[in-house]
């Protein structure tokens, strides 16, 4: 404490100089954070809308990825099903190619200054900006009798995991712009209140397909039960899917197909450079709907054998997936620490 004595026999007294902030080590690569729902093994979707990205992202960026089990509480409560889908989702990142020494991947609620800086935000943030978004509308429809403040809130939360890591860059798709408009909204009034502390997150534009379901209308959503769940047994991936809704106005097996409004087809695109002879086999009636469909659930599963059995493997092993994890958590913590070190001074709260 300050006026210590520095010696017990001596009358001098020194002032002890507070510790030294925490200070992140720089960053040669521009930083880009991502967050992603515990929602359990992921489907093909998750994988082709975000994952893949995520993957190619880890070796451009120096790439923050975390499991925001916060946010999933805004809709989920049960305690068991929040620990197994995020222990799911940390392992089938990692079993679709993320490499926890390339990029930093942890879980939102090991490090706890995400929910302090989401609560400092909150004090900046007015209350109609949260009310005109949209998400906040949806959630309000999907969940009318679990309206918590956590839906309303859930935008600076989301803002605070961005910035709490001075990420300067977002991996979004080109539909998702509107969200992340939000959160540089809140970085500029902060920015103006308190000084220049936070950079404006930038989007990364990927080009993420929007991946429709079995049911070929809406897009593929566990909610909707019209998932193709990539790390499934074969024959759970099968039965998917065969189940699928192709071409409607193709009646007959002679009748030509139309490959452009097919979803089948469509998928197709993305496991072999030979889609377009499986489309002009759909147009001349060469194949029919199951023959496209056979194909198809051959070659995802095929495609991702080695995540299955990766994936097995360390959800056999929840020790290790811990261990990454923890590791992942303790390597945000300089980053983390840091940006509260600084936002505690230029708030008077130190």
């Amino acid at each position: 404490m300050a006026g210590a004595s520095a010696t017990l026999d001596s009358p001098m007294t020194t002032e002890i100089a507070p510790a030294p902030a925490p200070v992140a080590s720089p960053s040669p690569r521009p930083r880009i954070f991502s967050g992603i729902q515990p929602s359990g093994a992921p489907h093909l979707g998750n994988d082709l809308g975000a994952i893949r990205n995520y993957v190619k992202l880890q070796w451009e960026y120096e790439a923050i990825y975390c499991i925001v089990d916060f946010h999933a509480l805004t809709s989920l409560h049960d305690p068991d099903a929040l620990r197994t889908r995020t222990r799911e989702m940390a392992a089938s990142l990692i079993a679709l190619g993320l490499d926890p020494e390339r990029c930093t991947l942890f879980v939102q609620s090991h490090r706890p200054e995400a929910t302090e800086l989401g609560w400092l935000l909150m004090t900046v943030t007015p209350v109609s900006w949260l009310e005109r978004t949209p998400t906040y509308k949806e959630k309000k429809q999907q969940q009318p009798d679990d309206v918590n403040h956590g839906l309303l809130s859930y935008p600076v939360l989301q803002a605070a995991d961005i910035v709490l890591y001075k990420a300067s860059l977002v991996p979004v798709g080109k539909d998702q712009a509107a969200h992340l408009e939000l959160s540089r909204e809140i970085v500029r009034r902060f920015n103006t209140l308190y000084g220049d502390t936070f950079p404006e997150p930038q989007a990364v534009f990927t080009e993420s397909p929007i991946v429709l379901g079995t049911d070929g209308v809406r897009k593929m959503s566990k909610s909707l039960a019209n998932t193709i769940d990539i790390l499934a047994p074969p024959e759970v991936v099968t039965r998917q899917v065969m189940g699928m809704v192709t071409d409607t106005k193709r009646i007959l097996r002679t009748d030509p197909g139309r490959p452009e409004v097919c979803n089948v087809c469509q998928l197709h695109r993305f496991f072999g450079d030979d889609f377009e002879e499986i489309w002009e086999g759909e147009r001349t009636a060469r194949t029919g709907c199951v023959d496209t469909k056979r194909l198809l659930a051959e070659r995802i599963i095929r495609h991702y054998a080695e995540a299955r059995e990766r994936y097995a493997e360390l959800m056999a092993d929840p020790v290790r997936i811990g261990r990454i994890l923890d590791d992942g958590a303790e390597r945000a913590r300089p980053i983390a620490e840091a940006t509260m070190a600084e936002v505690r001074e230029k708030m008077g709260l130190r």
